[in-house]
C-alpha cells in the first residue's frame, strides 16, 4: 500500500523537476487499453491447452470478466473479439450488445480467424488454391458485417500464411494474391473503419512468411489507402531488433495504427507485458508519449494480445494493465526539453541519463493518486483479489472444456 506521504513526496519532487503533474495525471486518466476476449478463456500452445477453474467459455462470460479488469483499472473499456472463437452462432452474436453493456465495456477490434481451418494448410488469402482464398475472403467480409452489428471500428488482420519448403510456391504470386484480397476487404469497409495489418517473422511457416516484417505490412497498407495501418505485435520480432526504432519510423510516416502488447524471451511467447524486458517497453512508450505531443497526433489502438496459459486469467490481465500504466507514467516524466538540448549538443551520456531518470522514478504513488482521483482503489490487483469475484466464478463455472482461445 502506497502511503499519502509517499504520494506527497513524489508529487513535490516532480514539481521540483519542472513536471506539470496535473497534465501528466490527465493523460494517465485518458489512457485507453483494449483487452482480448481470448485472454479470459483457456489457452495453451500447439502441444495442448491448460484448463483453469472459472475460465470463460462464452462471449458473455468473457465480456463480464473484461468488465472486472476495467472496473478495477479504469483504463480498459474495450474488448477485442475473435469471431470464430467468440461467435459460434447467431445467438452469441445477438447477445453481445447486452452483455457488453452489462459489463461496462464496448467492443474494440474485430479479429477474423483465417489460420485454423484445415482449408488453410497452404495459406488463406495467399493460398494457391482458389477455394481456400475464397473461403478466407468471405470470412473477412462477414467480419466487416459483424463489426457493424457490434459497433466495432477496427478490423485486425493477421494471417499464418507462408511456405515451409523452398519451391513450395511463388513468392510474387502469393504477394499479388494478398494484394488483391486485401484490396477487396478494404473496399468493403465503412468509411470510419480502420484496418490493422499485422506481421510476424516466422511461425507457423518456417521457410517464408508472407508478411514477415513491418516493411512488408507497410507496403501493403500504402497500396490499400489511408484506412490501413501497420499493427506492431511486440513478440513478433527477431532477437536484437530495435522495436522502438520501428515505432518511431512508423509514427513519422503516419503509418502506426496499433499495438499488440505482450513480451517474449525467445520467440512469440505471449508473456506478461514488461515481465522480461521492462526497460525496452519503457523505451517504446517513450516514443509513443513523445508522439502524443506532436501536432495532430495519430490514432493509435493500444491492445493486449497475450495467451495466459498458466496464470489466472483476470489477475494476469490486471497485472498487464498495471505494467502498461507504469511504462506510460514513466514515459510521461521524460524531460523532453532537456533531452532535446542534450541531443542537439551531442551530449550522449546526458541524453541517456534523462531517460534513465524517468525510468528509475517509482511511479506507484503517482498511479495510486490517479486511481484514487478516478474513484478506484490504488492497487487494482489487490482490490480485485479481495472482491470475491474470482472465487465466485470458479465455484459457478468450474473446470470446463470450452472453445475460445489458443490451443483449443
Amino acid at each position: 500500500m502506497v502511503s499519502k506521504d509517499a504520494q506527497r513526496v513524489l508529487v513535490e519532487s516532480l514539481v521540483d523537476r519542472g513536471i506539470d503533474v496535473a497534465a501528466v495525471k490527465a493523460r494517465l486518466k485518458a489512457q485507453v487499453i483494449e483487452t482480448p476476449s481470448w485472454g479470459y478463456a483457456d489457452s495453451g500452445t500447439r502441444f495442448g491447452a491448460f484448463r483453469q477453474p472459472g475460465a470463460a467459455v462464452t462471449i458473455a462470460e468473457k465480456l463480464a470478466d473484461a468488465g472486472q479488469v476495467h472496473k478495477y483499472t479504469g483504463v480498459a473499456p474495450k474488448v477485442a473479439m475473435h469471431v470464430l472463437w467468440d461467435l459460434p452462432d447467431e445467438a452469441a452474436l445477438r447477445s453481445v450488445p447486452e452483455a457488453a453493456a452489462a459489463a461496462g465495456v464496448t467492443i474494440g477490434s474485430t479479429n477474423p480467424n483465417i489460420f485454423q481451418d484445415q482449408s488453410y494448410k497452404l495459406g488463406s488469402l495467399c493460398s494457391p488454391l482458389a477455394a481456400a482464398r475464397q473461403q478466407a475472403l468471405a470470412h473477412c467480409l462477414d467480419c466487416i458485417d459483424i463489426a457493424r452489428q457490434v459497433d466495432s471500428g477496427v478490423l485486425s488482420i493477421w494471417m499464418a500464411d507462408g511456405t515451409n519448403f523452398p519451391g513450395q510456391d511463388d513468392f510474387i504470386a502469393r504477394k499479388h494474391r494478398l494484394e488483391e484480397a486485401l484490396g477487396t476487404i478494404y473496399a468493403a469497409m465503412p468509411d470510419a473503419m480502420l484496418m490493422l495489418v499485422e506481421y510476424k517473422f516466422f511461425e507457423p511457416a518456417f521457410y517464408a512468411t508472407d508478411l514477415c516484417d513491418w516493411g512488408q505490412s507497410l507496403l501493403m497498407c500504402q497500396k490499400l489507402g489511408p484506412q490501413a495501418k501497420v499493427l506492431v505485435d511486440l513478440g513478433h520480432h527477431a532477437h536484437g531488433v530495435n522495436i522502438e526504432h520501428i515505432v518511431a519510423t512508423l509514427i513519422d510516416e503516419g503509418m502506426l495504427g496499433g499495438f499488440h502488447f505482450n513480451n517474449r524471451k525467445y520467440a512469440d511467447d505471449d508473456l506478461t507485458v514488461a515481465s522480461v524486458n521492462p526497460y525496452e517497453f519503457f523505451l517504446i512508450y517513450n516514443e509513443l508519449a513523445a508522439a502524443e505531443e506532436r501536432p495532430s497526433p495519430a490514432r493509435i489502438e493500444y491492445m493486449v494480445d497475450q495467451s495466459h496459459t498458466i496464470k489466472p486469467k483476470i489477475p494476469e490481465m490486471i497485472q498487464t494493465i498495471m505494467n502498461i500504466q507504469t511504462a506510460y507514467a514513466k514515459a510521461l516524466l521524460v524531460d523532453r526539453a532537456k533531452l532535446a538540448a542534450a541531443q542537439q549538443a551531442g551530449d550522449v551520456q546526458g541524453a541517456e541519463l534523462v531517460l534513465i531518470d524517468a525510468y528509475e522514478t517509482d511511479v506507484r504513488p503517482l498511479l495510486g493518486l490517479v486511481r484514487e482521483e478516478l474513484g478506484l482503489a490504488p492497487n487494482p490487483l489487490a482490490a480485485y483479489l479481495a472482491s470475491g469475484y474470482q472465487q465466485a466464478i470458479e465455484a459457478a463455472r468450474g473446470d470446463r472444456r470450452g472453445k475460445g482461445g489458443l490451443g483449443q
